[in-house]
């Protein structure tokens, strides 16, 4: 109690017990040396930023004594929450995607985190702050030109359309190698461009069109998928015991050498061939002309779309074997037609196949004995087999085992063909040609030749090859004549009297 009477209470602080308020101190004690130690002491007891975070890291228990201490462990526990809980959208919002959205930038960044943080590692996703990353050109604005005055630039400066068309080529495929245009500062015009841009639409159709073109269709030595599935139905089915590999390739087909395997119908060779129709139809673009106007086919030819023509090819091909066996014409054995593979017995021992007549080394005794091998196969197939070879030369004949063998029979056709009888010139014309050239004196002129095969008898004359041409072509008009009178059924090449049925114009 004062001297008026009031009654004064001492008030307490919410904060504890008040501090007793600094002594003062002159101006000679603040210059102390002694006061300043002591003040750098009380300023060390305040630990920083860093150390408050290392003592967090420490096993020991930090000291919450302090009120900034405790701050400052408050907020760093609630960016640690914050943190997991944005990783944890961050992995809910990507879920399985393979393109991923980064919340990297929305985290608090504090000393707690260890070495082994992302933070501490270069994203090189991020090329936000890439120092190697082009500048792009600027857009024109909307109205057209930047500046004024004299420094205008509008929208057809050459340089700013010139780093606009090198950035525009980052648009091309990712096949295209454009490099690093913006880098270099590259200025393209717009003809360079459009030219660029031209040729690469250019080569991505051409890609693609390769591309249909080699799932689709039979190429060199290759064979496309639906091929490659008949052939492994083949050998999972015990037909064949394995592929071995292509031998031989032409214009029409591919050949591959295979082991045989056992079939329940007839048995199967220890070594067999297959001969897969190429079914790309430019190969063999005239291949129709043996095919269309055979009058075992031709209704079927009209109802059949390009592709399935191919397996009519093949089956063409197993018809005129068939019949060459029947008349034991030394020729390969089918065993099974699958579509547009054929499959036959391998002409050879060991999986060497038998020479071509070509290549075949001959004495001339040997090459006598083939010549006339060869003339009497002719006359078979014309004769017997009512055939004529179509493409007989010395490329499709092999010699085995001391005889020779006739191959690739599937343009064979019959003589009523329409072009039958110039086909069968042309392949007399070849084997007189072949014989003749390797020396062999017995060999017949090509008119010859064809009168022994046919029995025509067409008289030969000074030997003016375009007159016995065209009394050929005659005797396939009067032919087609005479079938289309007769119907669609062929006649006999040899009437009952023994004389052909077609005799040529008399002649004085």
């Amino acid at each position: 109690m004062d001297q008026t009477g009031v009654t004064t209470e001492t008030r307490k602080s919410p904060w504890g017990s008040v501090a007793p308020a600094a002594p003062a101190c002159s101006l000679a004690d603040v210059m102390s040396e002694q006061l300043a130690r002591q003040l750098d002491e009380e300023n060390n007891a305040f630990p920083t930023l860093t150390e408050s975070g290392a003592d967090l890291l420490s096993d020991e228990a930090p000291d919450t004594t302090s009120d900034l201490m405790l701050a400052q462990m408050l907020q760093m526990q609630f960016d640690r929450e914050f943190d997991n809980q944005l990783r944890r959208e961050e992995k809910k919002f990507n879920g399985d995607s393979k393109v991923s959205i980064s919340f990297e930038n929305y985290r608090m960044v504090h000393p707690y985190e260890d070495s082994d943080s992302s933070e501490d590692e270069v994203d090189w996703q991020d090329t936000r702050h890439d120092p190697y990353r082009a500048e792009k050109p600027q857009t024109t604005p909307r109205k057209g030109f930047t500046g004024k005055g004299k420094n205008i630039t509008t929208k057809h400066d050459e340089e700013t359309c010139g780093r606009k068309n090198t950035a525009r080529m980052d648009n091309f495929a990712p096949e295209v190698h454009v490099g690093d245009g913006l880098g270099m500062d590259l200025k393209l015009s717009n003809q360079v461009f459009n030219s660029l841009k031209q040729h690469c639409y250019s080569e991505q159709r051409r890609s693609a069109k390769l591309h249909e073109k080699k799932e689709h269709s039979t190429a060199e030595q290759a064979v496309d998928p639906r091929t490659r599935l008949l052939m492994y139905k083949m050998v999972n089915s015990g037909v064949l015991e394995n592929i071995n590999g292509c031998i031989s390739t032409g214009k029409e087909s591919v050949v591959f050498h295979a082991d045989g395997g056992s079939m329940e119908e007839q048995p199967v060779p220890d070594e067999v061939v297959l001969k897969v129709f190429k079914t790309t139809l430019n190969e063999f673009k005239n291949r129709d002309r043996y095919i269309k106007d055979d009058y075992r086919f031709k209704d079927r030819f009209s109802k059949l779309n390009p592709r399935k023509i191919i397996r009519l090819w093949a089956e063409k091909e197993m018809h005129n074997l068939g019949r060459m066996k029947k008349a034991e014409i030394p020729c390969p054995e089918v065993v099974l037609l699958k579509k547009h593979i054929l499959v036959m017995s391998f002409i050879g021992k060991d999986h060497v196949p038998a020479p071509k007549l070509k290549d075949a080394i001959l004495g001339l005794e040997d090459l006598k004995t083939a010549y006339y091998q060869v003339l009497h196969m002719m006359q078979q197939l014309y004769q017997e087999c009512n055939l004529v070879h179509a493409d007989l030369s010395e490329y499709n004949m092999l010699w085995h085992e001391g005889k020779v063998w006739l191959i690739d029979v599937s343009q064979s056709i019959e003589p009523t063909h329409p072009h039958g009888l110039e086909f069968l010139f042309r392949d007399c014309r070849n084997v007189a040609t072949f014989f003749q050239k390797r020396g062999v004196s017995e060999a017949m002129s090509v008119y010859e030749l064809f009168n022994a095969v046919t029995g025509l008898n067409i008289p030969v004359g000074e030997e003016d090859e375009a007159e016995f041409i065209a009394e050929i072509v005659a005797l396939e008009k009067r032919n087609e004549d005479h079938v289309q009178r007769r119907g669609k059924k062929t006649f006999p090449v040899a009437s009952e009297d023994g004389s052909p049925p077609l005799q040529p114009d008399a002649h004085d």
